[in-house]
């Protein structure tokens, strides 16, 4: 006798995935998988970082003088992986647009070709990361600490690879890069955020960067940043309006320090310091210091009532 009757469970379990299927028009075709899967982007993402940095983070075993052999042979494999994920996800949004599967193929070998030209650059933009922690962080000891240690390093890997399938119209891809980062190192930055170089998150736990934040050179956060938005616009049917630009715009040489939370499409002036746990929801000038105000009579005072003549917007006192 069995232990668990599990055939009504069963059956169940089919007619609420046929519900949906019909209700989000799946194909009832027999087949395999629809969708990009997570274990096979983070296979690819995983030979990736070894192609990128092959002395570092490729096999254990590996030598200089086979360096090349590895690089090519990890990366044809890599972008035949990728290329078949890409597949996938073109030929899921074909069911709704009525391209075919031929016409999606074709564009999924042409948008991987265009992926596997922009590594070279995506290395370049990682050192310049790399030497950001390793040169912004007194407790680093040496560039390979922080290339195999740092989690804001390795959520920078998956990003830099991110941005660029979400550029190349692939962003289901895209969030699946961002989010195996994000579930490892609790550095939650979307694959449409664009981040210049030299970027460094500093211990890193809770970051959150949206999808249209605008990050500058040489800007360094530290953990519990958010970078988000403060209201959600919808449309007249009452559904969320979509792709618009609602996340800061950081520019060059700005630091935020840890648990600050700046919202909306404001502009963080260049060489702003933003303090920790500080609330800002309006601009700030360039070269400003907007700090919290921690003094017994600063705090009674705020008790007492807003000042008048304050900025309503920023949680902190600014100076410039």
């Amino acid at each position: 006798m069995a232990v668990f009757e599990v055939d009504d469970i069963v059956h169940a379990l089919q007619t609420v995935r046929q519900r949906w299927r019909e209700t989000h028009r799946r194909s009832p075709e027999p087949g395999g998988r629809e969708l990009p899967a997570r274990e096979a982007l983070a296979g690819i993402v995983g030979t990736l970082k070894g192609v990128l940095f092959p002395m570092r983070l490729g096999p254990p075993d590996l030598r200089q003088e086979t360096e090349n052999f590895y690089v090519g042979h990890a990366l044809d494999a890599a972008l035949h992986d990728l290329l078949a994920q890409a597949s996938l996800e073109l030929r899921y949004k074909a069911r709704h647009g009525g391209r075919s599967h031929a016409e999606s193929d074709e564009r999924a070998v042409a948008l991987v070709r265009a992926f596997a030209a922009r590594l070279p650059g995506i290395r370049e933009l990682l050192d310049s990361d790399v030497l950001a922690a390793f040169h912004g962080d007194p407790a680093a000891g040496s560039v390979d600490e922080v290339l195999l240690c740092y989690p804001g390093v390795l959520a920078m890997i998956h990003h830099r690879l991110a941005h660029e399938l979400y550029r190349l119209e692939l962003p289901l891809l895209a969030r699946i890069v961002s989010e195996l980062a994000h579930e490892k190192t609790g550095i939650d930055i979307h694959p449409g955020a664009r981040i210049g170089g030299s970027f460094f998150v500093d211990h890193g736990t809770g970051v959150v960067i949206g999808e249209t934040t605008v990050i500058g050179e040489r800007v360094r956060l530290y953990q519990a940043v958010t970078l988000g938005a403060k209201r959600f616009p919808r449309d007249a049917e009452g559904h969320l309006e979509k792709g618009l630009a609602r996340h800061p715009i950081v520019e060059d040489d700005v630091v935020v320090y840890a648990g600050a939370t700046i919202l909306g499409r404001v502009t963080i002036g260049r060489g702003a310091v933003i303090g920790g746990n500080v609330w800002v929801t309006q601009d700030v000038a360039p070269g400003s210091h907007v700090t919290q105000a921690v003094s017994r009579s600063e705090a009674s005072h705020a008790a007492a009532g807003p000042d008048p003549a304050a900025p309503a917007a920023v949680a902190g006192t600014v100076s410039s």
